[in-house]
């Protein structure tokens, strides 16, 4: 019998508690994500359950396809909803690309560009990591060298990682990654939808996102899309499992893909006309899923990254205009999230904490090199708005002041607020 330790569990304080009723603090969630959910979105998962083979729904997984198929500006047949959070559409995606042995590049420029990483290698492939410092990104130059010397069959890259708020430039991307003979696949939980994203017109064989962010929606859903040189390197792997098998079925060429349950090649033929059973369908995330896309499309892709960009022009503005400093390369930084230098003498987490407590407000820390020493503050979503940004911003500052932190009271407020009217000008 093993001897290793299990990791410790505290017991819950008040066991009687788990008899309550739900009833939470409300919270402006302005951290790198999750936020506030649109209203709308909730609403719409509070919908009456179907059966996953009911007509109503198989008509309404169409209509999902349709309306991520504009949000990612492609033409793609294979763009659907998978159920679990973005992580597990980066692996679903990986393990049913990639068979063990084959060569995968990630491009890694913070946290989850190491994520990207640890995936590939629990897939069983040959991975090479080109590693641009944090608090930049690459240029294609670099990566370019990596494909002549390694030969990948896959790219992977995040476009926006929010341990460092870098956002990857992708336009060329594409096609320099086809030139050379590999697919690209684009971890894009943490930007879709704040920043554009023309799948088509940027050749990216396969995006997975996430709804927690500037899709306005909870964890618990992943959109993709996938090219159809990708859809088929999946497909060829296509293995029915028993019980289901019609007569005279043939597996495809391609090695079985290894879990069940991130069978790529399976779940495509549950969305397809055959509509073979996989597993039940999560039917309120795909509601709340639908009902993402639904709201981003109505307001216009144009629209909405304005709006994120107004709201990211703020928030830059108002902690300049406290004397902090924001983190890392800023012509490259995510619009939706921003990292700002946590000023020597302050305890980050005790301000954090405070924000909380006194004022409802979250906003994030980071990892690795730079726990401790970053905050990451988040205007996405349905927070993406004025009023949030104004919010936060005069918590921080009074927060701040307590800490002992020199400013000039208001500055920070004043900033935001004409940057924002600035930046909204026409919008």
């Amino acid at each position: 019998m093993s001897s290793t330790p299990l990791p410790s569990l505290s017991p819950l304080p008040n066991p009687a508690s788990a008899m309550d009723e739900l009833h939470f603090a409300p919270r402006l969630l302005m951290g790198p994500g999750p936020i506030n959910a649109d209203p709308r979105v909730l609403k719409a998962m509070s919908s009456q359950l179907l059966g996953q083979f009911d007509p109503q729904f198989r008509r309404m997984m169409r209509e999902t396809m349709t309306l991520y198929r504009a949000f990612f500006e492609t033409q793609n047949d294979w763009t659907l909803v998978l159920d679990g959070t973005a992580r597990s559409a980066i692996e679903m995606v990986m393990l049913s690309a990639i068979e063990p042995g084959d060569k995968v590049l990630v491009c890694s420029f913070g946290r989850f560009g190491q994520l990207l990483n640890e995936i590939a290698q629990r897939c069983g492939a040959n991975v090479h990591v080109v590693q641009a410092p944090w608090g930049t990104v690459f240029d294609l130059a670099q990566i370019e060298a990596a494909l002549q010397s390694f030969s990948p069959k896959l790219v992977a890259v995040c476009q926006g990682d929010t341990s460092t708020t870098m956002l990857q430039p992708l336009d060329g991307l594409g096609a320099l990654c086809h030139r050379y003979g590999a697919m690209l696949q684009v971890d894009a939980t943490a930007s879709c939808g704040g920043t554009p994203l023309p799948v088509e017109a940027w050749a990216i064989d396969a995006v997975t996102a996430g709804l927690q962010k500037c899709l306005a929606g909870p964890s618990g859903a992943a959109p993709i899309t996938l090219s159809d040189d990708m859809a088929r390197t999946i497909y060829r792997r296509r293995h029915i499992e028993d019980g289901l098998q019609p007569a005279g079925y043939v597996p495809g060429a391609g090695k079985r893909i290894a879990s069940n349950y991130m069978d790529m090649a399976m779940i495509m033929d549950y969305w397809s006309d055959a509509g073979l059973n996989h597993h039940t369908e999560a039917t309120t995330m795909l509601y709340g899923a639908r009902e993402c896309a639904r709201i981003f499309v109505q307001e216009g892709l144009p629209q909405a990254y304005a709006r994120h960009a107004a709201a990211s022009r703020a928030v830059v503005a108002g902690v300049q205009g406290m004397n902090l400093k924001p983190y890392g390369d800023i012509s490259n930084k995510m619009p939706n999230v921003t990292g700002v230098y946590i000023p020597d003498g302050i305890n980050g987490d005790k301000l954090r904490a405070a924000l909380l407590s006194d004022f409802n407000i979250e906003i994030g820390t980071s990892f690795g090199p730079l726990a401790g020493k970053v905050w990451r503050i988040g205007a996405m979503g349905y927070n993406a708005r004025l009023d949030c940004v104004l919010q936060t911003l005069s918590a921080l500052e009074i927060v701040l002041a307590a800490e002992g932190h020199r400013f000039t009271r208001g500055a920070g407020v004043d900033a935001a607020y004409q940057a924002y009217k600035g930046a909204t000008q026409g919008v």
